[in-house]
């Protein structure tokens, strides 16, 4: 059964949530909980997964200006993905270099070369432009 989309249960729809650009807090928290709602519900129909993609759109839209994050250095992304994977500096010897060039990198005082940044890359399933 292939199920259609109905422009006036949207219509509906965008009468409820009320859909416009985030500016404050309140209306962040608004929106977050009819996303959290629509999120969650296992039996969403088209419309309402239209409206939840456009409000998601809003949603992230507020983060990133009321909440940037900083870009991190491409050594702390590495000891991250170390520390999550379980993976020790040693399981990097050989791979990547001498244990010398090892601890350098991981420790931010050697820069990841484009070759070693594939090998990361291929290693803990990631992109390879983390370590660039």
């Amino acid at each position: 059964m292939t199920l259609t989309f109905n422009p006036a249960v949207y219509s509906e729809l965008l009468l409820e949530a009320t859909p416009k650009v985030i500016e404050t807090e309140l209306e962040y928290e608004r929106t977050l909980g009819i996303v959290e709602k629509l999120t969650f519900n296992p039996n969403r129909t088209p419309e309402e997964t239209a409206i939840h993609r456009l409000l998601v759109i809003l949603v992230e839209a507020y983060e990133v200006e009321q909440y940037p994050m900083p870009e991190s250095a491409p050594d702390e992304i590495l000891r991250h993905i170390m520390e999550a994977s379980g993976t020790r500096q040693t399981d990097l010897v050989g791979l990547l270099g001498s244990s010398g060039v090892v601890s350098e990198i991981v420790n931010g005082k050697r820069s990841i070369s484009k070759t070693q940044a594939k090998i990361l890359a291929e290693l803990f399933k990631v992109s390879p432009s983390l370590f660039i």
